[in-house]
């Protein structure tokens, strides 16, 4: 008897185990058994088909799958159309090309970009990924392979996950915990890189809310300024709730990414977040000082209670807010961890090691982590205060470096090391004055994009270029940068000079943000005082500067803009 083939009939769940229905080349089925031809047999999960409900078996062979179904489920396999998800074929050829699923240790997303940690990066196929359609660029950077994808990141991320059978952000062990094989991130990184992959990895996952509650915050600031919605109002405190209350109980947020980031239990840095913003260790910086240390200085720091006869060290503005302090805390505490897993007894590990954790970690951080990681955090301010104060020319030389220099940063995801400091003079200071020229370098990208969107006869390059300005006017430069200008050279220079003129003026105005804010042109009410008495005065600053480095950036290109001549 022939058997019955059918391969556009497997039930849904199947898909997910065995690669996606991109990836299955045949199926065909005699009695109970189904027998599943695959094309890239290490995409299979025998484990996961076997555990699925109707199932009796399963076994791998030679790129064929064979699943054994209980006399029950077996008549029901035909009925269930095979329905192919849109992205699972891109998915499969990523994979495949990054060296397989074997080759890769954990995969995330950005707001553009699949950030694969890959075991050995020589595995990867990058002159395949870049000719496939769906994919931009690729870049290798921060021990990261950076597949560049645009505004469609999130599907194609989960299509990535259930093709692979990843979990979260990547493999994970019988703990839930991402799985790291010590040096499987494509050999041995530097310091800088380490540095980069931890903050972008801890700092990374909260931008997204992080970016929303600056919005809520700076349209609040533009209302509020208007007379629309007084600060006195139900509605105002409500909403000022959102942005506040997120930025105030960062620590808490910042503990479990850096938990999560650093492999220790997430509610263990959670719980130290918390123990850095409880109300009553907040507050003790009211009280009675009992003696300060750096009297004088920029590093200037009181104490105003003791633990165990030692001095316990605060910053005047506590812990609410910071970034710094709850990273290296977590980054201590998760050593702390490991180690106490190992020597502690499986009986009593529940409860024993999270307990030894706290109870060292805690005192610790508010004895010692805390003090330096606020030395450390003030030495870095200092040193930008100092290049902002030189006379006359201090802010614009900061200006003309951050706003030619952030768009190379980004592409090396090197950006990611002065994103803290934004957070800290947040903190510290209720503005931020040292990121404030990075602003307009998105708007001087986009008019060049517009530029080579308007000159261009090249209808390729047209259909590239139009949703590339549309993201780049809402902040979103990958599209453009790695779709339009990086690979014609030239443009991507004449936008780097825009975004250096531009944070000139920027810069030497020195311009304030009150908040993250958001992206694009969600970032613009960001740079609205409701506290001081500037106003709108920064935000007029912030404009200017962005309107001349849009026009820098748009007039450059069309002067200098030409199509290449078509290669035959």
């Amino acid at each position: 008897m022939e058997p019955n083939r059918t391969p556009g009939h497997l039930p849904a769940e199947f898909l997910p185990p065995l690669g996606g229905a991109a990836n299955i080349a045949d199926a065909s089925r005699r009695g109970s058994r189904l027998s599943v031809s695959v094309k890239d047999q290490s995409l299979t999960d025998p484990h996961a088909l076997a555990a699925l409900p109707g199932v009796a078996g399963c076994t791998v062979r030679n790129g064929r799958v064979r699943i054994e179904l209980t006399e029950e489920s077996h008549q029901t396999v035909k009925e269930n159309r095979l329905m192919p998800r849109k992205y699972d074929g891109l998915a499969r050829i990523i994979i495949q090309n990054v060296g397989g699923k074997s080759n890769i240790n954990s995969v995330a997303h950005c707001i553009t970009r699949l950030r694969f940690k890959l075991k050995d990066e020589s595995k990867a196929n990058k002159e395949v990924l870049e000719a496939t359609d769906g994919v931009i660029k690729v870049m290798q950077s921060g021990g990261q392979y950076q597949v560049v994808i645009g505004n469609n990141v999130t599907d194609v991320y989960d299509a990535v996950l259930e093709v692979g059978h990843f979990q979260g952000a990547g493999t994970v062990d019988e703990d839930g915990n991402a799985t790291d094989d010590g040096d499987a991130d494509g050999g041995k990184k530097s310091p800088v890189s380490i540095l980069i992959d931890m903050i972008s990895g801890v700092i990374q996952p909260t931008l997204g809310v992080l970016a929303a509650t600056g919005i809520i915050k700076g349209l609040l600031a533009l209302f509020s300024f208007l007379g629309i919605l007084p600060e006195t109002s139900g509605t105002y405190q409500v909403l000022y709730a959102v942005d506040d209350g997120f930025f105030y109980f960062l620590p808490i947020i910042l503990g479990y990414t850096a938990a999560k980031k650093f492999k220790m239990n997430e509610f263990i840095g959670m719980a130290i977040g918390i123990a850095l913003c409880y109300p009553n260790m907040v507050n003790i910086t009211s009280g009675e000082v009992l003696g300060s240390l750096f009297t004088g200085t920029a590093f200037e720091m009181s104490y105003y209670t003791t633990f165990l006869g030692i001095p316990v060290i605060m910053p005047a503005s506590g812990y609410t807010s910071s970034v710094v302090p709850i990273i290296i805390a977590c980054g201590v505490g998760a050593m702390l961890e490991k180690w106490l897993r190992k020597v502690i007894p499986d009986v009593i590990k529940l409860f024993v090691v999270p307990f030894i954790t706290l109870v060292v970690m805690v005192p610790l951080s508010y004895l010692v982590i805390g003090p330096v990681a606020t030395v450390l955090c003030n030495l870095l301010t200092a040193i930008f205060s100092a290049i902002y104060g030189i006379p006359v020319v201090g802010g614009l030389i900061a200006g003309v470096l951050i706003g030619a220099f952030w768009q190379v940063l980004v592409i090396f995801g090197l950006h990611w090391g002065l994103v803290p400091l934004a957070l800290i003079n947040y903190s510290n200071l209720g503005y931020d004055f040292i990121l404030s020229p990075y602003f307009c370098v998105s708007f001087a990208q986009t008019f060049v994009v517009l530029a080579m969107l308007l000159k261009t006869r090249d209808d390729k390059m047209k259909k590239v270029a139009l949703p590339a300005f549309i993201s780049g006017i809402f902040g979103v430069t990958e599209p453009a940068i790695y779709g339009v200008t990086l690979p014609k050279k030239k443009p991507f220079v004449y936008s780097c000079i825009g975004g250096a003129v531009g944070g000139a003026f920027i810069g030497f105005m020195g311009t304030r943000s009150f908040t993250m804010g958001g992206l694009g042109l969600f970032g613009l009410p960001s740079y609205i005082d409701t506290i001081g008495d500037t106003g709108i005065q920064n935000l007029i600053y912030v404009l200017i500067g962005t309107v001349i480095a849009s026009v820098i950036g748009f007039v450059l290109t069309w002067v200098l803009y030409k199509d290449e001549p078509a290669k035959k």
